[in-house]
């Protein structure tokens, strides 16, 4: 199988996203092993659930679309977690983000969701995710941020 990691046959145009970080009452955050497709951003990655946003779309609205069309998950009340940004003026392009939103789901409702898009999908702790061999970097780094947050003890947030 020929590998679309660094051989797409056309330029990339990366767009402002909205992405899921999908955490399970267990700890574990589901993940999607991306297609090997040459037309999209980290083909045979694994990676967050989410996608572009679209023309007249909030971010938020942009999340629901595509949670529901990868895992015909209906997404109720994402938390917005954190955004990266970033600035391609060297590709003659300007600032985009990624949008991580914080998405809380029991682990006995994965069998109700369908795979839509990508090749498989799996549930991972963040040491697992992070041993994985191909993971899309900025969604390991949302990961990672998730997992090892410091929250204070009045918050009320027990882990």
């Amino acid at each position: 199988m020929h590998d679309n990691f660094l051989g797409s046959e056309g330029l990339l145009s990366p767009s402002d996203a909205a992405v899921g970080l999908i955490h399970l009452d267990d700890g574990r955050y589901l993940c999607q092993l991306r297609s090997q497709l040459p037309r999209i951003f980290y083909p045979d990655h694994w990676g967050l659930f989410g996608g572009g946003v679209e023309p007249g779309e909030t971010a938020e609205e942009a999340l629901k679309r595509e949670l529901w069309e990868e895992l015909a998950f209906e997404v109720r009340d994402p938390v917005y977690f954190t955004e990266f940004t970033f600035d391609f003026p060297f590709r003659g392009l300007g600032v985009v983000w990624r949008r991580f939103y914080l998405v809380s789901l029991p682990a006995a409702k994965l069998p109700e969701l369908r795979l839509g898009e990508g090749r498989e999908m799996r549930a991972f702790t963040a040491r697992e995710l992070h041993m994985q061999q191909r993971v899309v970097p900025y969604d390991a780094f949302a990961v990672w941020l998730h997992a090892t947050q410091q929250l204070p003890a009045a918050s009320g947030f027990i882990a």
